[in-house]
């Protein structure tokens, strides 16, 4: 049974999340975010160590590992706060979470409904197309939870 908090708490979540869309704005730079906001300010290494007191080395790895994909968000937030800026962090669906909820429940429903439907069309009793629709709906409102969807079949 589709929990009606729940679709209000996802569209809610879509709504916020379509303003980070197209995601590809946030593409990071070749170098990493922190190698190009600090040339953009004309700071060494030297100093955004002295900063964040370490040594220029380890400037040199942090912005190699941010540049990696390899860098923890802990040090991502603290080389942000030495240079006065915020680490904004997200995960952006590639659809709506609530296509995502729908698309999942269809898709097991059918799985489920479909070997009924096989056993039915073996005794000449299949269900057409409007009828099979009709059967996912109810299935996917009176049968499927949420909980449930996400299972490994």
């Amino acid at each position: 049974m589709i929990n009606l908090e729940k679709t209000r708490a996802r569209a809610r979540l879509d709504a916020r999340l379509a303003t980070l869309k197209p995601e590809n704005r946030y593409a990071v730079p070749p170098k990493g975010w922190v190698r190009a906001i600090r040339d953009a300010l004309g700071m060494t290494g030297g100093q955004l160590g002295a900063r964040l007191g370490v040594r220029p080395q380890s400037i040199q790895d942090l912005e190699a590992s941010e540049a990696a994909g390899t860098i923890q968000l802990k040090s991502l937030r603290r080389a942000a706060e030495a240079l006065d800026c915020t680490l904004v962090y997200a995960l952006v669906p590639n659809t709506s979470l609530e296509d995502m909820v729908e698309t999942r429940a269809r898709a097991i429903a059918r799985r489920d409904l479909g070997r009924v439907s096989h056993s039915m069309a073996l005794e000449n009793q299949g269900f057409s197309d409007v009828d099979l629709d009709e059967r996912i709906k109810r299935y996917i409102d009176e049968t499927l939870r949420e909980r449930d969807l996400w299972n490994e079949e």
